[in-house]
């Protein structure tokens, strides 16, 4: 989340104006995350996220993402739902960009969480993909491994900039994925954003996830690959095995892995890393928009990539099964 534009009073109003939710009496900007600008709304009628999408959304998925959360909030899902618009639309327009009112989810997301949150975060994962079931959408990953050439193409040099001679690096793993990634493996609608800040906790026990505007089809296991990275590294790199044993444990005491899911577990991983490396890479080459948002550093997962080739190539991969699994 993020405040790209900004929005004036007379401009609320006006879209409010559209909805059934009575007049706003709070309103503020929520300066987190890189994506949309988010804003904390206040109504007669209760707490509400307003999001105006960024030009990273286009606005062609914004049904998939928007039907996804009703029908996750209508499954029993913990997720926001949109409030549709006094015409039955899910968003409308601010300033020509696409606008969206969701409801507010109670509970805190935590900056450092320890292995009790990593297992609950992997129940709430296990639990939204089953959740997603039977919805029938279907949206492709953009920023999936198709696409990782694609988005390093022209940005080499901003590569090289960070650390010499990390370009080449890039462009082998790139090319090793495109070599050796699964494509029969278990798949549906995945998160595909599930970090610690988009994953609620209330009592130490999972409360709700937010943030589906990266949401996608495909492997279930690179969903969990993804939060292996985001909840069980360390700040000096290393892989925090007690964390990650216990995401994993959590995740299977709801939705078992297979035989050939658990194998592929380290290579996902390891793309995973790549994914997030190269948007971050685009973003901090983009810095300084304004907007109220620090861009993440690319290098955290440069680091990441570095733990996942090695661990690759030794055959053995990352230690992220065994107890409590």
């Amino acid at each position: 989340m993020a405040v790209y534009t900004d929005i004036s009073d007379a401009e609320l109003d006006v879209f409010m104006a559209q909805f059934d939710l009575g007049a706003p009496v709070a309103f503020k900007g929520i300066a987190e995350g890189v994506s949309n600008s988010n804003f904390l709304l206040d109504t007669e009628r209760g707490r509400f996220i307003l999001t105006v999408y960024e030009a990273r959304t286009d606005e062609a998925d914004l049904p998939f993402f928007l039907s996804l959360m009703r029908w996750l909030h209508d499954a029993g899902y913990p997720s926001a739902t949109p409030m549709p618009a006094r015409d039955g639309a899910l968003y409308k327009r601010m300033r020509g960009k696409p606008a969206a009112i969701v409801t507010f989810l109670n509970g805190m997301s935590v900056r450092r969480p320890g292995a009790a949150h990593c297992r609950e975060a992997g129940v709430g994962l296990a639990r939204l993909h089953l959740a997603a079931q039977g919805s029938g959408l279907s949206r492709a990953n953009t920023l999936g491994q198709p696409y990782w050439a694609g988005m390093f193409a022209g940005y080499e040099d901003q590569a090289e900039a960070l650390k010499p001679g990390l370009s080449a690096v890039i462009a082998a793993d790139i090319a090793a994925f495109e070599r050796l990634w699964p494509r029969d493996l278990p798949q549906g609608v995945i998160h595909a954003d599930f970090f610690p800040d988009n994953v609620f906790f209330q009592g130490g026990k999972f409360a709700a996830a937010i943030d589906f505007y990266f949401a996608c089809t495909d492997l279930y296991a690179y969903d969990v690959a993804v939060c292996l990275n985001a909840w069980c590294f360390e700040p000096d790199g290393s892989l925090n095995v007690t964390a990650a044993r216990a995401f994993t444990g959590g995740y299977e005491s709801v939705r078992p892995l297979s035989g050939q899911e658990r194998a592929a577990v380290p290579l996902l991983a390891w793309g995973a890393a790549m994914r997030f490396f190269l948007t971050r890479l685009h973003d901090f080459r983009l810095g300084g928009s304004g907007a109220l948002v620090k861009p993440h550093d690319p290098l955290e997962y440069e680091r990441k990539l570095a733990v996942h080739r090695a661990a690759y190539a030794s055959g053995e991969g990352l230690v992220v099964f065994g107890a409590g699994a």
